[in-house]
């Protein structure tokens, strides 16, 4: 089965810096997308960067607004997922999720609603 766990989100002031982790226990496909989304108040989820893992090699793409200051990895033993996340801004306050599925070929960057595994959501808060 399965199962994502998410962990450290809090509150930053602006400029700062925070470090989520998504641990992954369950998967057996050979190829996967671990995908980061946010959600913010009164706003649609969305994606913020994905990892493509296949075997020993990760392939990651971001959303264009979070190029340059966030950095998605992983563990090398691919239990862990994390989401470096760097220079923050008020308006990167939102719910954060991380999800998962198997591969495809229409690639990871996909809506969150295309994932099949998610974990429970941890909040951040960028304060001004």
């Amino acid at each position: 089965q399965v199962q994502l766990v998410e962990s450290g989100g809090g509150s930053v002031q602006a400029g700062g810096s925070l470090r989520l982790a998504c641990a992954v226990s369950g998967i057996t496909y050979s190829r996967y997308c671990v995908g980061w989304f946010r959600q913010a108040p009164g706003k649609e989820r969305e994606g913020v960067a994905t990892l493509d893992r296949y075997g020993s090699i990760s392939i990651t793409h971001y959303a264009d607004f979070v190029k340059g200051r966030f950095t998605v990895s992983q563990d090398n033993a691919g239990s862990t997922v994390y989401l470096q996340m760097n220079s923050l801004k008020p308006e990167d306050t939102a719910i954060y999720y991380c999800a998962a599925r198997s591969y495809d070929y229409g690639g990871c960057w996909s809506a969150y609603g295309t994932y099949t595994y998610s974990a429970q959501g941890t909040q951040v808060t960028v304060s001004s």
